[in-house]
């Protein structure tokens, strides 16, 4: 398959094989996990409400008839939760895909701190994650792929690699928002360089999903009812949260994928999913043994491969 003809809408089958989406009981990963289950995927849906998830199930089964969906409560600003939901995948594995799709995207003018006493966007967004992978990891099965779920924030953002967590300057949401990005970024292509250092046959990718709006998605009630008002505006150039859904799908199902590889909307914003290029700072090797620094650190696992 090439980047012209990947069909979203006929993925190869997935049968026999297992995905875990974080956050997949809405927005962007509950379609990513739908998508998934229609090709003959099990879920493991990874979400802080057990409530949600069970309605994000019973969706699913319905737009995929049979598919299996289990649960598995996770809190991305907590490491104590993360821990319990790393060892509650670890017994439901092995999983053939970890999507590490949850994640922050609206906040306040003040700066906030995760349970562990991280800035909770980056905490969430990023450190939470990198803890979530490197406590799975061997949940994963051979030629597993860990699909990191980033932003075009990230080209609006500059980096700072000294103030990751805000703790200098003035806070704005949208600039940590961008710098989890960078985080997630800079995570998934060291994570991809370490694992083939380590020889292993695991592959890191990371997908963007551009401009996806519940007002241009297909409806899901319960889970996608309708748009904001700011959605009206938006919409002139977005998509809906199912096309949003296409990178981080095909990162995960396309055979011809490998490590390393990035995937985007066409069209930057919108369009099908094809491969593309990194240019953001945060994906040079330099800021990538920076951040697993910065991450081990605040996070207290030693994320070590070669162990």
């Amino acid at each position: 398959m090439t980047n012209d003809h990947w069909d979203p809408e006929n993925l190869p089958s997935q049968a026999g094989k297992t995905f875990v989406v974080t956050g997949g009981n809405a927005g962007i990963g509950y379609f990513i996990s739908e998508q998934l289950a229609g090709a003959g995927a099990r879920i493991i849906l990874a979400s802080r409400s057990e409530q949600k998830a069970e309605v994000a199930a019973a969706s699913i089964r319905k737009y995929a008839p049979g598919a299996t969906v289990d649960f598995v409560r996770l809190d991305l600003t907590s490491l104590a939760s993360i821990r319990d939901a790393a060892g509650a995948i670890q017994k439901l594995g092995p999983i053939d895909g970890l999507i590490n799709n949850a994640g922050i995207t609206t906040g306040g003018r003040e700066r906030k701190v995760t349970q562990d006493g991280l800035e909770l966007i980056v905490g969430a967004n990023a450190f939470g994650p990198f803890a979530l992978t490197a406590l799975a990891l061997q949940a994963l099965a051979p030629h597993g792929r860990v699909i990191s779920q980033t932003s075009q924030a990230t080209q609006v953002v500059k980096l700072d690699p000294g103030n990751l967590q805000s703790e200098h300057g003035t806070f704005s949401f949208f600039r940590a928002y961008g710098y989890s990005k960078h985080a997630v970024l800079a995570f998934a292509f060291e994570l991809q360089r370490r694992l083939t250092a380590a020889d292993s046959m695991v592959e890191s990718l990371l997908a963007h999903p551009g401009i996806a709006i519940d007002l241009k998605s297909p409806r899901r009630p319960g889970i996608i009812d309708r748009g904001r008002p700011s959605d009206y505006i938006t919409a002139l150039y977005a998509q809906g949260k199912d096309r949003g859904a296409w990178p981080a799908v095909r990162a995960a199902t396309d055979p011809n994928a490998a490590g390393g590889d990035y995937y985007g909307p066409r069209r930057r914003v919108a369009g099908s999913a094809v491969r593309i290029e990194a240019t953001a700072p945060s994906a040079s090797e330099e800021f990538g043994e920076e951040f697993w620094r910065q991450a081990e650190d605040a996070t207290g696992i030693a994320f070590d491969l070669r162990a």
